[in-house]
């Protein structure tokens, strides 16, 4: 229904009208020529014209990073608090507090605007959905990024809203250090942060930069800082309400300002009921322009306190022409307003006008850049509260109005707000779903606002665009079967042709087929979506790159379940590779875990704790929360630790792992949760407990979701379980009913049959391919080749079999191979004396005791060292850069958490670079590493 100004209320006691509020238009219609809102008309929000996108990006971001423009004509430039400001910015933190109505924002903006700078600027103006560390630091970077420029893609984004590593924070601080001249950063309406770790955070930004950074708190209460401790050294400069009020001088040139000469005692009184309250004196001005005797209104002011503000606001909107009445109370809805989206919400098209005149009488609006203006917060708020009361159903059908624009001006975001605060799901839905973002839903920055938001939907809404956020919902819990179920509803309704539903389709589809292990599914929907992804416009595409990461993740992972390990490793590359944002983040993380999986799969743990380490830091980067970061990576760590025979290593990963989130709803994560812990139990010999726990998961742990892999997976472990047990005949029959398939596999049935007395002749061509292939790791290649050696323990070729088998061991210090043949090993080294001593860091009990050679006879030498082995004393493999850097830290006695600040990398980082450290130079602790370094020069200046 259309709206038109209702008639005037009884007048109160100060003799006039209440504003003009919304109403249901009359059945008559107006002639089109006349401007007063009852020619408002609302156009059909289900199929709304599509303009043209806004220039310069995303515009509501800009609006936010860059400070509004003080008005030209009706502004007063207060000098003596430009002074104040100037001599503040030589200080880390000033403070600019005073109440709504203060006028704090336009002067800092003035202030800024007149380039009375120590250097350059970034400005954000925060909303309080900024309250989330994530959400707050990823905005400050882009205030940083537009305002100054230059900042390195190396310090990172956070890519979950309610997390922000430290070191993120330190590599912010760092570059703040590094630039030539102070950075201020101004942070407006900062009274929306009352998060108290984000206000740690924001301190020890302000710490770390030590006067390099210049920050400015503009709001109408104090941050939670420990400005005690600012004020006590001296750091802090504060501006506050005294301050900020008028003076008599300044109250009479605000009124001149508006046209309004009057004498000092009408000056004084108005000074004195306001008690210098900038936007009360400017409104009240606006009010007296339209009285018959200004100086006579504007002595006899007589509203109390408490009510000033909406006196003043009624008597100013009392003045104002019918149609700006209109739009004001419209427009009220937003925090922003563009003129092209006020002439949207009130069907005229005088918003530009209109906006730009309050503009210029400093009355209600800021300008922003863009040409877009923002509603002062204080009056909006009452605004709000007079459409509500007045027109509560109207607020609806503004909002979706307002999406609509939004929507087709490239403000999804936004626009998805609006209707979903309308009701109007099955728009919001849509919004979703054709700006290609429902990957956002599952992999996103503000992945956790979007499943709140669309938890709310009520199950009646069955659009086919809800219906499949819905089933995206569904995979947000895990929950397979019931997004399939959606799946099989919609589909066959969705059109062919509707390209952005067709791809949210496979989206889930990949998803399911993840958690349900179901390579055929992953299959065909990956294909399915290679065709579709050529259909999508390459400017949504670079937009949202999680769309294609999600799919080649899920399809990764999926034939990972399958034992495809060369198809899955190429999925899995292109996951990683996709290009880093907040929404692919997490994707990366993962795909790189997975792929350190499949390097352990094959046997080289090393490589596996090298993309483990590629992965932390990029998660530190990204700013991953721990519980967001995958199972795999510990579960990987784990699996390295009992390669090295570490169990607590590998027991302090695993008790990570469980902490994650649940490991049963991931098939890969459920059979590493059960095969790691299995191979636990029997590092500390107790082999029936680990069958026990196998059983269990066989039974129960995946169900239907079994894969011919992860069927042999489990049975090489039982197997392993049973040889430790001392059952040869049961292991051997514990895998009679699955195919023995990897190189890993074939090397724990070749073991089995040689412990039972069977026959293996057919198996030692196998064993000896693997120690020929290149492609075999350290640890696979470790154990055929002890097996070679215990095939002929008499032959010629067993002494050198075994020392081949040290010598591949030995970069990774891969102990366990030789404690699962600790007794024959044992035996062979002590007719070794000088390859056992040559290989110290064999634990001691499979080495024999030094002892000298009897008088007269020469101790066996055995065979000579492998060419290409260790240098003796050298590191066993190269330091890396970062790890030659942490040993520099380590040398000047630093702890983990100063190295930490000190390289802007999180502590666990530095900790997993300490070991892989002590592991190539054979040492056990940080201070042996740094005294082995300096003794091989390795520290010395390149």
């Amino acid at each position: 229904m259309p709206y038109t100004r209702a008639a005037p209320e009884p007048l109160s006691r100060t003799g006039h009208a209440s504003p003009p509020v919304l109403a249901p238009a009359p059945a008559a219609p107006v002639p089109a020529a006349d401007p007063v809102p009852s020619a408002d008309t609302l156009p059909e929000v289900a199929a709304p014209p599509a303009p043209a996108r806004l220039p310069n990006g995303d515009p509501m971001l800009a609006t936010r990073v860059r400070p509004p423009h003080p008005p030209a004509a009706a502004f007063l430039h207060r000098d003596r608090l430009l002074g104040r400001l100037d001599a503040a910015a030589l200080r880390p933190v000033t403070l600019v507090n005073g109440p709504a109505g203060a006028g704090k924002t336009l002067l800092v903006a003035d202030w800024l605007a007149r380039g009375r700078l120590p250097g350059p600027v970034g400005w954000l103006t925060l909303e309080p959905s900024d309250n989330q560390p994530g959400t707050f630091w990823a905005y400050v970077r882009e205030a940083l990024q537009t305002g100054v420029g230059g900042l390195p893609a190396e310090v990172g984004a956070p890519a979950r809203a309610e997390h922000v590593e430290p070191s993120l924070l330190l590599r912010l601080a760092a570059w703040i250090n590094a630039l030539p001249r102070p950075l201020v950063l101004v942070l407006d309406e900062c009274e929306h942060l009352d998060n108290l770790r984000l206000a740690e955070q924001l301190h020890d930004l302000v710490r770390h930069t030590a006067g390099r950074l210049r920050l400015v708190l503009v709001g109408r209460s104090e941050p939670l800082l420990p400005l005690h401790r600012y004020r006590a050294a001296g750091e802090l400069a504060e501006i506050r309400a005294g301050e900020l009020a008028l003076d008599r001088g300044e109250t009479a040139a605000v009124l001149e300002r508006h046209g309004l000469r009057v004498g000092p005692a009408v000056v004084g009184a108005v000074h004195h009921a306001l008690s210098g309250w900038t936007a009360g004196v400017r409104l009240l001005a606006l009010a007296a322009q339209d009285a018959d005797d200004p100086e006579d209104y504007l002595g006899r002011i007589d509203a109390g306190p408490a009510a000033l503000a909406d006196f003043l606001l009624a008597e100013v909107l009392r003045t104002q022409p019918a149609p700006t009445q209109d739009l004001l109370l419209r427009c009220s809805i937003l925090g922003r307003v563009h003129p092209d989206l006020a002439d949207a919400l009130t069907g005229r098209r005088d918003g530009r006008r209109i906006l730009e005149r309050l503009h210029h009488d400093n009355a209600f609006t800021d300008a922003l850049p863009d040409g877009w203006y923002r509603l002062h917060p204080m009056f909006a708020g009452i605004l709000r509260l007079r459409l509500r009361a007045a027109a509560p159903e109207r607020v609806d059908e503004l909002r979706v109005r307002a999406a609509h624009w939004l929507a087709g001006h490239g403000q999804y975001r936004a626009a998805l707000d609006h209707a979903a605060e309308a009701g109007d799901w099955a728009l919001a839905a849509r919004l979703l779903v054709d700006e290609y973002a429902v990957g956002e839903l599952l992999a996103g920055r503000d992945a956790t606002r979007l499943r709140a938001l669309f938890t709310r939907m009520p199950p009646t809404e069955h659009s086919p665009a809800a219906e499949l956020v819905r089933a995206a919902v569904h995979l947000t819990r895990d929950e397979a079967a019931g997004a399939l179920r959606i799946l099989e509803r919609v589909e066959p309704l969705l059109p062919a042709e509707r390209t952005p539903l067709q791809l949210a389709a496979v989206l889930v589809r990949t998803g399911a087929a993840r958690l349900l292990g179901s390579a055929a599914l992953a299959d065909r929907a990956a294909r399915r979506a290679e065709e579709l992804g050529h259909l999508v416009p390459a400017e949504l595409l670079a937009r949202h790159p999680e769309l294609l990461t999600l799919v080649a993740a899920d399809l990764g992972s999926t034939l990972l379940w399958h034992g495809r390990l060369d198809e899955a490793r190429q999925a899995l590359e292109r996951a990683a590779r996709a290009p880093l944002s907040p929404t692919t983040a997490r994707l990366r993380h993962d795909a790189l875990c997975r792929l350190a999986l499949i390097e352990h799969l094959r046997g080289s743990p090393g490589r596996a704790e090298r993309r483990v380490r590629e992965a932390d830091e990029e998660a530190d980067r990204a700013s991953l929360p721990p519980d967001s970061r995958t199972e795999v990576r510990d579960l990987v760590l784990a699996a390295v630790a009992l390669e090295r025979d570490e169990p607590a290593e590998a027991r302090t990963a695993l008790n990570r792992a469980a902490g994650a989130r649940t490991p049963g709803r991931d098939p890969v994560v459920a059979l590493g949760n059960a095969v790691v812990r299995a191979g636990l139990q029997l590092a500390r010999g107790r082999p029936d407990s680990a069958l026990r726990l196998l059983e269990e998961t066989r039974r129960h742990g995946l169900g239907e979701r079994a894969s011919d892999w992860s069927r042999e997976r489990l049975a090489v472990t039982a197997c392993a379980a049973h040889l430790a047990a001392g059952r040869p005949e049961e292991a051997v029959a514990a895998l009679d009913d699955v195919p023995v398939r990897t190189p890993g596999s074939l090397v724990v049935a070749a073991r089995a049959r040689l412990a039972a007395g069977r026959d293996v002749s057919d198996t030692l061509a196998g064993l000896r391919a693997l120690r020929e292939d290149p492609a075999v790791g350290g640890a696979t290649r470790a154990r055929a080749l002890l097996l070679l050696a215990q095939a002929e323990p008499d032959g010629p070729d067993s002494a050198r079999l075994l020392t081949e088998a040290l010598a591949a061991a030995e970069p990774e210090r891969l102990c366990r191979p030789f404690r699962e043949s600790a007794p024959w090993v044992r035996r062979r080294l002590r007719g070794l004396p000088r390859v056992a001593a040559a290989h110290g860091w064999l634990p001691a009990d499979l080495r024999p005791p030094a002892r000298d050679p009897a008088p007269g006879r020469k101790a066996d030498a055995g065979p000579a060292p492998v060419a290409g082995g260790p240098v003796a004393g050298a590191p066993v493999e190269p330091l890396t850069g970062r790890e030659r850097e942490i040993l520099l830290c380590a040398a000047r006695l630093l702890s983990t958490q100063e190295i930490a600040e000190e390289l802007y990398v999180s502590p666990n980082t530095v900790k997993t670079h300490l070991k892989s450290v002590n592991r190539k130079l054979r040492t056990a602790s940080r201070r042996d590493a740094v005294r082995t370094a300096t003794r091989l020069r390795l520290l010395d200046a390149p």
